[in-house]
């Protein structure tokens, strides 16, 4: 990795609600990022996980069905590819295994985004 990529640059989004996701897409055009997906459940998120590409993840926790991001968070972990957990609020339990990632509270502020994704 360049020092000019210190930063993740192409980011896996990860969120069932189609307004947030195209909310954060937009926050991550406008910081000179790039999308390197979006995923609205654990299925779909492992496949762009698996395939490259992607170095850094916003993950929202709790998915629809009562799904949870916790399957996307270990394959991320285990490949070294840094991410930031999103939650709803106080109410959501963070997985053991991951409560020392970066979290982002809803509801998102660019700024709020861009801090989070600086500190990975």
């Amino acid at each position: 990795m360049t020092a000019a990529m210190a930063h993740p640059h192409r980011i896996l989004i990860v969120e069932d609600e189609p307004l947030i996701a195209m909310m954060l897409e937009d926050f991550l055009e406008a910081l000179g990022r790039e999308v390197a997906g979006v995923a609205d459940n654990v299925a779909d998120a492992l496949a762009l996980v698996a395939a490259g590409g992607v170095d850094g993840a916003i993950l929202d926790v709790n998915l629809r069905a009562g799904e949870q991001s916790w399957p996307i968070a270990d394959a991320l972990a285990a490949a070294g590819i840094p991410f930031v957990l999103a939650t709803g609020g106080g109410g959501d339990s963070i997985a053991e295994a991951h409560r020392d990632r970066p979290a982002l509270s809803k509801p998102f502020t660019m700024d709020a985004v861009e801090k989070v994704l600086n500190a990975l």
